[in-house]
């Protein structure tokens, strides 16, 4: 195929992508924050952006290296035993994304032979993570205990089985049963994994996640722990025991092969820790500020479906009634993104809209209000 056949194929394709209403555009901030996962504020924090700076001057911008040649750092070691403890496990590995993470984790613990268990709704990188370890994977329905169970109970007991599962699903904004999910592992000799990414900093006593809130930490073997979203920088640390850690450092090939993160990113996630540990109010406000908008929506008439976190999803079904609604919500000055396909599944587009601890509540108010008429216009 010649490059003129290449780019009429991938025009073709786009084309194709505009009329169906999936083509997306890369935007610019704008009007107030209901589509970040910023949920705590943490990155523009004072300390947080301080440590950073300071670590800018000290260490430099460029890692120059893999961990495993000259990228390392104090730093980065320094902030993995930090989140070890704050995660209550007794070791943790920092990769440059969640989904480098991802791929890692699964990547590496899941063989050929094994048998994966995965929530049809988990997200791209723990569906591509199963993808690369080639191994059989079989889908449940969305937090179906009663399907799992059947499954699990089931399977070959001469497998190495494996449950991965988001504890606070990132487009649904509902909660797996994580509860449930520990003792049927336990029972049928599961491995349970569990991505934290939009639960980790806010839920818990201590703000490490919904494992901690559900008192499910001895029956998980790891959890993957998103650094870019209630944290506030970039990357993501896998936790878990100390052996399975010296294993993803010698065996994930997205850590091996990668160019170290920033060092002072290091110090920037040290510094969220830190006002996570000592701001505990933080995380009070975005519970009940993510309360109030839910029943303000849910007040208006606007189906939120399961949601009962700050994630909370507004379901529109055609791509363009989506479009059109957040375009709309835009031009009053709340920026709120669709959500298509391939993001979700087909004919559930919608509104993502997630809550930061940095919205006041006549602000909330108003929000609602315009959701409410907007979606009812779209609808129409």
């Amino acid at each position: 195929m010649s490059h003129q056949e290449l780019e009429r194929r991938v025009r073709k394709t786009i084309r194709e992508m505009e009329l169906a209403g999936l083509r997306r555009h890369l935007r610019p901030l704008s009007g107030i924050d209901f589509s970040s996962n910023d949920y705590l504020g943490l990155s523009r924090h004072p300390l947080v952006k301080q440590k950073m700076a300071e670590a800018v001057m000290r260490e430099g911008c460029g890692s120059t290296g893999s961990r495993l040649l000259r990228g390392n750092r104090e730093s980065f070691t320094d902030v993995e035993t930090q989140f070890a403890t704050f995660k209550g496990t007794d070791a943790a590995l920092y990769f440059g994304s969640g989904y480098a993470a991802n791929l890692g984790v699964l990547g590496t613990f899941i063989e050929r032979h094994d048998l994966v268990f995965s929530d049809t709704h988990n997200h791209a990188s723990i569906i591509d993570g199963i993808r690369l370890s080639r191994a059989r994977k079989v889908k449940f329905p969305h937090v179906d205990v009663d399907r799992i169970a059947k499954l699990l109970r089931e399977a070959p007991a001469d497998t190495q089985k494996f449950l991965v599962t988001e504890s606070l699903f990132s487009m649904d904004g509902d909660f797996a049963p994580l509860g449930e999910y520990a003792e049927l592992c336990t029972e049928t000799h599961t491995t349970l994994i569990v991505d934290e990414a939009h639960a980790v900093g806010i839920y818990g006593n201590r703000g490490s996640g919904f494992v901690e809130q559900t008192g499910t930490d001895d029956a998980v073997f790891l959890t993957i722990n998103t650094a870019g979203k209630a944290l506030g920088v970039a990357g993501a640390f896998v936790a878990g025991p100390e052996w399975a850690i010296e294993f993803l450092i010698q065996s994930a090939r997205p850590f091996i092969f990668s160019t170290a993160p920033p060092p002072p990113v290091a110090a920037a996630l040290s510094a969220s820790l830190t006002v996570i540990q000592n701001e505990p109010e933080r995380r009070r406000l975005l519970l009940e500020k993510s309360a109030l908008l839910r029943g303000l929506l849910m007040e208006s008439g606007v189906d939120i479906q399961s949601s009962n976190s700050q994630i909370i999803p507004v379901i529109l079904g055609e791509n363009q009634r989506a479009c059109s609604a957040a375009e709309e919500l835009q031009r009053e000055g709340f920026d709120v993104r669709a959500l298509r396909p391939p993001t979700v599944p087909v004919g559930t587009a919608r509104l993502r809209i997630t809550v930061n601890v940095g919205l006041d509540e006549s602000t909330l108010q108003r929000f609602a209000l315009a959701v409410d008429r907007i979606c009812a216009t779209v609808c129409s």
